[in-house]
């Protein structure tokens, strides 16, 4: 069997493969080149992440195909539906990079809640002219313990964000569409846990109660969060998205940091990507990463090990 990692895989992940007998090939081939490449070499298998689509084209193109695999959790790159009814097995890693992503939501907020965003930018050019003044005007920040944390979308990433949200001494407030309540276990250093159960509220008291807001929720056909939604927020409230572009309408976000009906935003993913819009980037009150949730050595580490862990045990059913 051979698998194409074609946005790479860990080193770990390549081994447990090895091990197993399967060829391993780590060759990024472009976009355009892949179904030749998968049927001049007869691959079986095609490891993606975000950067590769193997959309109804490929999937047509390419009878050898056996397992796609997507390492992460959304899987809007892929025509999965299309791919199981050829017979084509679908795999992701759902739970490999929550730790990260979540790490990353307390990134954006600390980072907006100190206006890191913005003194990051000033301190380089100025920080030696107006250090008094840069000062002055950073010293309004924010604690995040007692404040509220509204999760929206309360699966394994948003119950990753609620337990830090909880150890940090929040309020921890979410609503889903199909979840009623969660029961997270806050794992202490020695080993003991506290079990917190949360019931789920509509969307609604969500966005009017949260001083906070993080999206976890897959990609939307429609805006998740538009003028109508941000309206219902506390003014001065903030946003994270480390979920999907598109599910936030970034004209009305731009809009609202503009009057300061909220106070920052942080965006680990764009409407436009990979090209997101120049006004987005370029907004003062934006904290900025380019879709890294999931981009730490150890959540890597996890998804190669499970992706191919799934591989094997197909093989072996």
């Amino acid at each position: 069997m051979k698998v194409l990692a074609n946005d790479g895989i860990s080193q770990s992940g390549i081994d447990a493969l090895e091990n197993a007998g399967i060829e391993v090939i780590t060759t990024k081939v472009a976009q355009e080149q892949l179904s030749n490449y998968v049927n001049q070499h007869q691959i079986d298998v095609i490891l993606v992440r975000s950067a590769t689509t193997v959309r109804k084209e490929v999937i047509d193109a390419c009878p050898s195909l056996k397992i796609i695999g997507r390492g992460g959790v959304g899987m809007d790159n892929i025509d999965v539906e299309y791919a199981r009814e050829k017979g084509i097995m679908v795999i992701n890693t759902p739970a490999a990079s929550s730790a990260s992503v979540a790490e990353l939501v307390f990134a954006h907020l600390f980072n907006g809640v100190r206006f890191l965003y913005d003194s990051n930018r000033n301190m380089p050019l100025e920080g030696d002219s107006r250090f008094n003044e840069l000062k002055k005007s950073y010293a309004k920040g924010l604690e995040l313990r007692g404040k509220t944390m509204g999760i929206i979308g309360i699966g394994r990433i948003g119950q990753e964000v609620a337990k830090i949200a909880l150890g940090l001494g929040m309020n921890v407030i979410a609503c889903d569409k199909f979840i009623n309540t969660v029961s997270i276990d806050i794992t202490l250093y020695n080993g003991a846990s506290i079990p917190v159960k949360i019931d789920t509220i509509p969307l609604e008291d969500v966005l009017k109660n949260s001083d906070f807001i993080s999206l976890h929720v897959p990609a939307q056909k429609e805006y998740v969060i538009t003028k109508e939604e941000i309206n219902l927020m506390k003014d001065g409230a903030a946003i994270v998205n480390a979920a999907r572009g598109g599910v936030i309408d970034e004209v009305a976000l731009l809009d609202a940091l503009d009057s300061g009906k909220l106070s920052f935003a942080g965006l680990d993913t764009f409407e436009n990507e990979p090209t997101p819009a120049i006004k987005v980037l370029m907004h003062p009150n934006v904290s900025l990463t380019p879709h890294i949730g999931a981009a730490t050595l150890e959540a890597q580490d996890r998804i190669g090990t499970e992706l191919a862990n799934q591989i094997i045990n197909h093989l072996k059913s």
